[in-house]
């Protein structure tokens, strides 16, 4: 029989302090109500032991093409304002396009709650040179119509979300000239560079870059670790250290990396195609590290608290007879 006392005494740990929540921001073409990302979810909750959301823009698939990334990380904003859970702090997991609304949510959204470690999966953070696969009829014909008017004309940047990141080597200027979303960003527009983008990004205490080693979708692979090819030409990739962005730290990348605060993860696998393993490895601990404990606010009925708690433990420890076995499928 467990020592109740030892019970009675974690019960009292654990009604002071919670694990920190974190949400999920999925990519371009996908889905909050996908099988796949309802899994990641899980598993990732189940192997932190951090309760973990995913946050929609819209009815995800088609608005995650179509609309602006500044709208859509507008209403990101909006959403984790209104989330109590969030309140005294979360993580983010950025899948692919996902990432650069989650910058924008840590870097433009006034008044949200802090953001403690972002982890990052095939991020186009420094652009991408190609439109990634549309995946159906009616968006490669929308693709195809704006590939015929320009990639940064005001109809691509206002009805296909990917023409927000989208950088030419070759036309550097068309890039900073015409592109809504990427610039603001990066900070990359000479005169209207924002010290606070730098330093609300440099507030992290982690930032995981993941990389994956076979990617096809963004181009360069590179542009997950913020390298990128040299203006004016389409090869060789510049490493992320030797670019303007970073030497001249224009969002606090620099100042985060000096501090330790930067991982560089490479994976094997083509886009988002990560395993089990490298989850646990790279993503999990920085969901349970203890930079992820915050003290839990005060509740009136503590008693009903506590009472949960000590269910819960009652589980842990094999008191009660019906305890309940997720699966392992993702």
């Amino acid at each position: 029989m467990p020592n109740v006392r030892l019970l009675f005494a974690l019960a009292l740990f654990f009604a002071g302090a919670q694990s920190v929540p974190f949400i999920v921001l999925h990519g371009i073409g996908d889905a909050c109500k996908h099988s796949g990302i309802r899994n990641f979810i899980k598993e990732l909750s189940k192997w932190s032991g951090s309760p973990g959301y995913c946050l929609e823009i819209g009815n995800g698939s088609w608005d995650s093409w179509t609309k602006p990334l500044l709208k859509q990380t507008s209403i990101a904003c909006e959403k984790v304002k209104k989330m109590s859970d969030l309140g005294q702090g979360y993580n983010i997991v950025g899948l692919s396009q996902g990432n650069l609304i989650g910058r924008g949510i840590i870097e433009f959204c006034d008044g949200a709650p802090p953001v403690k470690n972002f982890i990052s999966l095939g991020g186009p953070h420094a652009g991408t040179a190609s439109i990634p696969l549309c995946g159906s009829e009616s968006l490669c014909t929308l693709i195809d119509v704006v590939l015929q008017l320009g990639i940064y004309s005001r109809f691509a940047q206002q009805n296909l979300a990917p023409s927000g990141y989208v950088k030419i080597p070759i036309d550097i200027a068309g890039y900073i000239r015409g592109c809504k979303f990427l610039p603001k960003l990066n900070n990359e527009i000479v005169n209207k560079r924002n010290s606070t983008y730098r330093q609300r990004f440099a507030s992290l205490q982690n930032l995981i870059l993941i990389m994956f080693e076979q990617d096809t979708i963004v181009i360069p692979k590179e542009t997950a670790w913020f390298g990128y090819y040299p203006n004016g030409a389409l090869h060789p990739v510049v490493p992320v250290q030797q670019t303007e962005l970073y030497i001249d730290d224009w969002i606090g990348l620099r100042a985060l990396d000096e501090a330790g605060k930067v991982k560089f993860v490479n994976v094997s696998g083509d886009h988002l195609d990560i395993s089990r393993s490298d989850m646990k490895t790279y993503i999990v601990p920085y969901l349970t590290d203890e930079a992820s404990i915050v003290p839990r606010p005060k509740l009136k009925h503590s008693s009903g608290w506590i009472s949960s708690i000590w269910s819960s433990l009652a589980e842990m420890f094999g008191l009660n007879e019906d305890l309940e076995v997720l699966s392992n499928d993702i």
